[in-house]
């Protein structure tokens, strides 16, 4: 297996250190006046009239685009909103915004170049194994919350989140914890199935739960954002929530159980006419097609340098020359809006390159459009993600609901690795190493109140 580079980026020490002078900070501010400081609540329990511990229920709606909420009447999410704490403009994606990275990161608080899965599916350039959504420990690195909960004494409830399979440390996909995915589970068999684990005796049930919903990322693939049946999609999504709701209403404990709702990516339109094709750069630099793992919205390349070749990565860096000049000449239809990089070269604000999984090549390929290699891979009209994370479109939703978050309360849009950090808050864990700030949960949730 090939290692990941400098797992621990340097904003995570800074985090480390942060968390230091903070906890200092407050310890001395709690001597100094004689009651506890904040940190030091974190494990302790509120009043809860049924609960007698905080608990976290995640739910996850792939591909749910922030604005989707405003196609049709969303009560239940709405009822979340105005309860809880609403992410105003959305939730954003790491790179690439596809379903594997972000889950895994929004599970870890972890850069795809450090937690490993850094797309969907992707050829290792230096093993040649290929990575294809399975279930191998080897290629999942990083501690994701239900290890988190369950090394720490706490238990932990995953029903088809990605990478909860994974068998990592303590946490070996417990029987009837971690049921493996299995899409012909309806979404009401899922809602049931999470709220039947709040009927056991206070003492078992589990402190931390995650449920994930394939829709609207379904609809959105194959009809585009904009199609009726993806609103159709988004109002069965609503109705779920409104299970969910009604179920802990039921039993009473809606008001004590931390409601996060969320999404891992948005979605985009594309059409043929919107295409970019390798073919026509021949004319300045001939692209094998062997050369690339992925076409769009990541270009991936990995050229088959031979054994004579001395200096690939002087190579590398001429092929992407080449490139970029044939695409910006104007000679290239929809040149303009493909950009290459040597992988160190990518912008920093992706933090996508700290990993020998990322191929040495990277195109990042403008919003809506695709990649092919020749005019004879047409396709019709759809939906897809995966683009850069600036854009708008990739954004999904973020709610929080319950007793640490403020009622009717917006925070600005933020990166889902901060995530991690919140549910550790809430539950009183302590974290994992990771990409996200300890400061940020002051920003989205509030300190215990007193008994």
């Amino acid at each position: 297996m090939a290692k990941t580079k400098h797992l621990l980026s340097p904003k995570l020490s800074l985090t480390f250190l942060s968390l230091l002078i903070v906890a200092a900070t407050l310890a001395a501010a709690a001597a100094t006046k004689g009651v506890d400081s904040p940190s030091s609540k974190t494990g302790r329990p509120r009043p809860f009239k049924k609960l007698n511990k905080p608990v976290v229920l995640m739910i996850s709606c792939d591909g749910f685009r922030f604005g989707y909420q405003f196609k049709t009447d969303t009560p239940n999410i709405d009822l979340l909103i105005s309860g809880g704490t609403e992410a105003k403009s959305g939730l954003i994606p790491v790179f690439p915004s596809m379903t594997f990275p972000n889950h895994y990161s929004i599970a870890t608080g972890l850069y795809p170049a450090y937690h490993g899965i850094i797309m969907n599916k992707f050829t290792d350039p230096i093993t040649g194994e290929v990575f294809n959504k399975g279930l191998d420990q080897k290629w999942w690195l990083g501690e994701p919350l239900w290890v988190t909960a369950a090394n720490q004494g706490r238990k932990a409830v995953t029903l088809f989140w990605p990478g909860s399979e994974v068998p990592k440390g303590s946490w070996t996909c417990p029987k009837g914890l971690c049921p493996h995915y299995n899409s012909s589970v309806t979404f009401e068999e899922r809602v049931d199935t999470i709220l039947s684990y709040f009927d056991l005796p206070g003492s078992e049930i589990p402190d931390f739960l995650m449920l994930y919903f394939d829709q609207p990322d379904k609809e959105g693939h194959e009809y585009g954002p904009d199609d009726p049946r993806v609103t159709s999609a988004v109002s069965k999504v609503d109705k779920m929530i409104g299970r969910v709701i009604q179920g802990l209403k039921k039993r009473k404990i809606f008001d004590e159980v931390h409601v996060i709702l969320l999404g891992d990516h948005g979605m985009v339109a594309n059409c043929d006419k919107k295409t970019i094709y390798i073919d026509d750069l021949a004319d300045s630099i001939k692209i094998p097609a062997d050369w690339i793992d992925a076409y769009s919205p990541v270009l991936a390349m990995n050229p088959r340098w031979g054994k004579d070749v001395k200096n690939p990565g002087e190579k590398n860096a001429e092929v992407v020359a080449k490139m970029n000049k044939a695409l910006s000449s104007g000679k290239v239809e929809n040149g303009e809006f493909l950009q290459v990089y040597l992988k160190e070269k990518l912008p920093k604000r992706l933090h996508y390159s700290e990993s020998s999984r990322i191929p040495p090549i990277v195109g990042m390929v403008g919003e809506g459009l695709i990649v092919r290699q020749n005019r004879t891979d047409a396709h019709e009209c759809y939906g897809d993600h995966g683009y850069d994370n600036k854009y708008f479109s990739m954004r999904s939703i973020f709610i929080g609901h319950g007793p640490r978050f403020r009622r009717g309360k917006k925070v600005p849009s933020f990166e889902n690795v901060q995530i991690y950090n919140v549910v550790a808050e809430i539950l009183g864990l302590r974290p994992a190493p990771n990409n996200g700030s300890s400061l940020f949960t002051r920003n989205i949730l509030s300190p215990f109140k007193e008994t």
